[in-house]
């Protein structure tokens, strides 16, 4: 026997395992196991924010069809001034 016959029995004796395994539900979980995670913090908006998302609402429901660049830079330069 040579290396390539040994490689080719352990591939199809792992394909025939493999198979077997779906067939009779025996799957095997390999991922590994992740530490429990804890439940992600929310953070507070900031007072810029959200003037800024009412800035672009605002344009938005005055022009609608501008493209979003267009309108978050006139809505970026608007909460400046606003805010002053």
């Amino acid at each position: 026997m040579t290396a390539n016959d040994d490689y080719l029995r352990g591939y199809r004796d792992g394909y025939r395992d493999g198979l077997l395994g779906v067939r009779t539900g025996d799957r095997v979980d390999i991922t590994p196991s992740a530490p429990a995670s804890k439940a992600k913090k929310t953070r507070k908006v900031s007072a810029y924010s959200r003037r800024y998302g009412a800035e672009y609402k605002r344009l938005k429901r005055k022009h609608p069809r501008i493209k979003f660049g267009a309108l978050s830079k006139k809505a970026h330069a608007a909460t400046r001034k606003a805010m002053k």
